[in-house]
């Protein structure tokens, strides 16, 4: 099987996951079918082999002294880490022993030394972030001075970029640790437990001697997983390991073309699923020369507003369409019903474990505090799964917008250091709690795959500003209510626009991302582009030519009729009952039976006609609309005549209905 990926000049590799169910198996040595069932049992004992020998290398090694010499890349003797983890651990001497009189290979030690590795690495930046909150404690945790804020970004490494809650929610963690224990933490190792151990097989690890993954030469869409599995859940001789192999039915969403790697598998509901990692070419996305550029701008119930701007050979910008915007307000109040469902539930189990530490506690309260703890995790896991559903559903519509307008760059706002604040408790929580991070690496990672790039922009004065002339926008509540202060209408007292804030917010991100293309910087660490400040002087031309209204002689104001006056054609059936008949023909009645004469009768007389004039419906009614025809409306149905004697006017001595 190929392991390099040729690439064209304009390509570049891309590495994506797909998840895929392992449905069962077959014994290579005595061809017995392994089921569904059987397959997650023994993929568990291995998984259970691995994440205590993990859980043994973290406990051992979680000191602030081990935790640097791993992330600082160098050994004791002054060489270059190895970039795998578990080839790091075994220079640095970091071993992981099985449990005494199990039997297992070296390859199962490789998986518990990666994944114990990569947790260690991990642990550097929650390190940094602490040592820099320590070293610049406040005199008032609840609120720094401006002092004192840009002290502690100075003291973090890239501390200037990194967003405000993070800081925060590490100086509350060093707060309560303060007021249970009396002192300061040393450092994050003080402050937290080692990281547990999850129960996965990271197969990434191992060589062909424990797995093997092969692309099927008939079908491209099977592949066949071959790998060790323990018998029984104590392994105690190399016996009782066999190799099982799985196929595997890929995904639509992996190439053809596309190298397939060792997947990792965990267990999830009872059967065994695998996260099959493969490489594929794209193509390469441009930082600069861009000339249709997608701007999207967040927003609250509606969560994303976007719209393309053409920037033209002359410079100037000019949008395509009116933009649209992506609503998840049904969603998103799902999302904070069971957020506060779960609020709650942590409140009473906080009580429950008062009650149970009370001197004379109730039986009871421990089977109602598992009860409650289950119904947290069930919750939880509700709020995860919708978060997830959400953030792919959003970035799917973002990609789809792009490539609609044919859009070569998605300008996304850069809201990493949003602190809401200002709005109330329940809008703030539910601005802190949006899901803006999933949603802008799941564009990324959609994006890529039809060479798009994804920039970040700074997000200041972009719904505050016009998108035509840059004035100062007046927000209002409506466009029926100018006068009343809201924040969702915005109303430009310099060249007269007004619409939505959100669209107008959209235009400037993609004016500026256009404009300030040039400052286009790309983290080499996380890969990802971003446009860091913004000048004075590329500001000034971010603005968009606002288009130019035709002239027409017609009247298309909507004060008068849009139709032209024509007489009304007298319905089928007549509203007044038919005049009176003294000596010769005064009029037709419309209540006689219907002529036989005609062939077929107007659209508008087939509705419950029969034999006579006025409709007697026998069923219930059913209005269609204007589906059954022209005419009558459906609900309005004629009003059956009522007869009378003439009586004698008393003018003209002729006789009238009453």
């Amino acid at each position: 099987m190929r392991r390099r990926l040729p690439l064209a000049a304009n390509q570049r590799a891309r590495m994506a996951c797909a998840r895929v169910l392992l449905r069962g198996g077959v014994e290579e040595q005595t061809g017995e079918v392994v089921s569904a069932a059987v397959l997650a049992d023994r993929v568990g004992w291995c998984g259970e082999l691995v994440c205590s020998m993990t859980a043994g290398l973290l406990a051992e090694h979680w000191t602030m002294a081990d935790v640097a010499l791993l992330a600082s890349g160098m050994d004791t003797g002054g060489r270059r880490l190895p970039s795998t983890a578990w080839m790091a651990l075994r220079r640095l001497g970091w071993t992981a022993d099985a449990p005494e009189g199990f039997k297992v290979n070296d390859r199962i030690v490789r998986m518990a030394q990666e994944q114990a590795g990569r947790l260690l690495r991990s642990a550097r930046w929650r390190a940094e972030v602490t040592s820099g909150v320590l070293a610049t404690w406040p005199a008032d945790p609840g609120k720094r001075t401006a002092g004192e804020w840009d002290a502690v970004r100075a003291a973090i490494p890239g501390g200037r970029d990194l967003p405000a809650g993070i800081i925060k929610a590490r100086t509350r963690q060093i707060a309560t640790f303060l007021r249970d224990k009396g002192r300061l933490p040393t450092d994050v190792c003080e402050l937290e437990n080692a990281p547990r151990a999850a129960r996965m097989l990271l197969l990434a690890a191992c060589d062909r001697q424990q797995a093997t993954i092969q692309r099927s030469e008939s079908d491209p869409r099977r592949a066949l997983l071959r790998l060790q599995l323990p018998t029984r859940p104590d392994p105690r001789s190399y016996a009782d390991w066999t190799w099982v192999a799985c196929p595997i039915t890929l995904p639509p969403t992996v190439p053809a073309d596309a190298v397939l790697h060792l997947p990792t598998l965990r267990l999830h509901g009872g059967r065994v699923r695998a996260e099959l990692a493969f490489t594929h070419p794209v193509p390469a996305a441009r930082r600069a020369g861009h000339t249709i550029a997608l701007g999207v701008d967040w927003g609250l119930t509606t969560l994303l507003s976007a719209g393309a701007v053409r920037l033209g050979a002359d410079g100037q910008l000019t949008t395509l369409g009116a933009g649209a915007q992506f609503r998840a307000a049904g969603v998103l109040a799902k999302q904070h019903r069971l957020r506060r469902n779960g609020e709650s539930l942590h409140a009473k189990t906080g009580h429950y474990q008062r009650l149970t530490d009370g001197r004379a506690p109730d039986p009871a309260l421990p089977g109602k505090q598992a009860m409650l703890t289950e119904e947290i995790r069930h919750i939880s896991a509700r709020r995860t799964n919708l978060n997830h559903a959400l953030a792919w559903a959003a970035a799917r519509w973002v990609v789809d917008q792009a490539i609609a307008a044919r859009s070569t760059v998605i300008y996304l706002e850069d809201l990493r250091s949003l602190e809401a604040g200002g709005m109330g408790r329940t809008l703030n929580t539910r601005l802190s709690q949006q899901v803006r991070g999933q949603i802008a690496d799941h564009i990324r990672h959609l994006a890529a795959e039809v060479g798009i790039a994804v920039v970040t922009v700074p997000a200041r004065n972009t719904s505050k500003h016009c998108p035509h002339c840059l004035s100062v926008l007046r927000h209002c509540k409506a466009p029926d209510k100018p006068h009343m202060a809201g924040w969702k209408w915005a109303i430009c007292p310099g060249c007269g626009w007004q619409g939505d804030r959100d669209h107008g917010a959209w235009r400037r991100i993609a004016a500026r991302g256009l404009i300030h293309q040039a400052k286009t910087a790309v983290n080499r660490a996380a890969g990802v582009m971003t446009i860091g400040s913004v000048m004075d002087t590329l500001e000034a031309r971010a603005v968009i030519t606002l288009p130019t209204r035709k002239t027409s002689r017609t009247d298309r104001s909507k004060t008068g009729p849009t139709r032209r006056r024509t007489p009304r054609p007298a319905p089928r059936r007549r509203r007044a009952p038919s005049p009176a008949r003294p000596a010769g023909r005064a009029g037709q009645r419309p209540e006689g039976p219907v002529p036989t004469d005609r062939m077929r009768l107007p659209r508008a007389a087939h509705r419950h006609q029969g034999g006579q004039a006025i409709s007697t419906p026998t069923k219930r009614h059913r209005p269609r609309g204007a589906a059954l025809g022209a005419g009558f409306h459906l609900h309005a149905h004629a009003t059956p005549p009522r007869w009378a004697p003439p009586t004698p006017d008393a003018t003209t001595g002729t006789g009238s209905l009453s």
